[in-house]
């Protein structure tokens, strides 16, 4: 395995735990506040937000190098790490099923670390950034007419749909060649790229389309549609996209490790630790 592709993986599983860890930061942080706009001062809230966005940063970083299917199903394994966290921290009792769907995506993640073939440059086409345009735009318009009627599991569907195009988006985007001398040419050229605009899109689209459906629908099971569509959709679509690979003779033991890695998310992503922390926390106003 290159030694770049294993800095890649690092940054996924820190991203991993990032996202994990800022989950419980910013969910202890808003049960410590006595008031809303208390919360956005608060310091854990705080620093689980910048964990959040440095967690992001370093998916990035992942997505550059190695397939879809690999980083999102990584990321996936921010629901055990949210879970353990909340068991630690928060006393949170784990249900019988936990402790084994921890132990599946931990040996799932570790084969499909071991199982990604080489991963070709992504030469996205103009057709195919303009493509992922039209499709951010699609998703954000059924997203938003399903979260006006309410429904909580195709809203989260969509986030997840959100998500994951904007995992595509990343490493759909053409690098321009930076010049400090003339660093408004860098931001035009990021600009004029139709992947750039798609990965706002869809980030933006996905970020909405959750709240919505933690508004309307259980937390636990709208957690557990939105890494389930986040991890299955964009991995097929990178294969069949971007002509992703997996090593020659490990593709029934990829295929297998990525179903495990959804299922226990999907069973992570209805454990108690995700209730408490996506449940609107008990806020009393200051003046109360």
């Amino acid at each position: 395995m290159a030694a770049g592709h294993l800095v890649a993986l690092g940054c996924a599983v820190a991203a991993a735990l990032g996202y994990g860890l800022s989950s419980l930061l910013q969910a202890s942080g808003a049960r410590r506040a006595t008031s809303t706009l208390r919360v956005l001062r608060q310091p854990l809230y705080v620093a689980g937000v910048g964990l959040d966005l440095l967690a992001w940063l370093v998916s990035l970083v992942a997505l550059r190098t190695l397939p879809v299917y690999q980083v999102q199903a990584v990321l996936a394994g921010s629901l055990a790490v949210t879970v353990v966290a909340a068991r630690l921290f928060l006393r949170v009792r784990l249900r019988p099923v936990d402790g084994p769907a921890i132990v599946a995506i931990v040996i799932a993640l570790v084969v499909l670390a071991t199982s990604s073939g080489p991963m070709p440059p992504v030469h996205a086409s103009t057709a195919e950034r303009i493509g992922l345009l039209v499709a951010a735009g699609a998703v954000a318009a059924l997203g938003f007419a399903t979260a006006r009627a309410g429904r909580a599991a195709v809203c989260a569907a969509a986030s997840g749909l959100g998500f994951g195009g904007a995992a595509l988006a990343v490493q759909a985007v053409t690098l321009p060649p930076v010049t400090w001398r003339r660093p408004l040419a860098t931001v035009g050229g990021f600009g004029a790229d139709p992947a750039v605009w798609a990965l706002a899109v869809f980030a933006t689209a996905g970020m909405l389309l959750y709240a919505r459906a933690l508004e309307d629908g259980d937390p636990a099971r709208v957690t557990a549609v939105l890494w389930v569509v986040e991890v299955v959709v964009p991995s097929i679509v990178g294969v069949a996209l971007f002509g992703e690979t997996v090593r020659a003779g490990w593709a029934p033991a990829a295929g297998l490790a990525l179903l495990v890695s959804v299922g226990a998310a999907a069973v992570l992503g209805t454990a108690s630790a995700q209730r408490v922390l996506t449940a609107p926390a008990p806020i009393q106003e200051a003046n109360q």
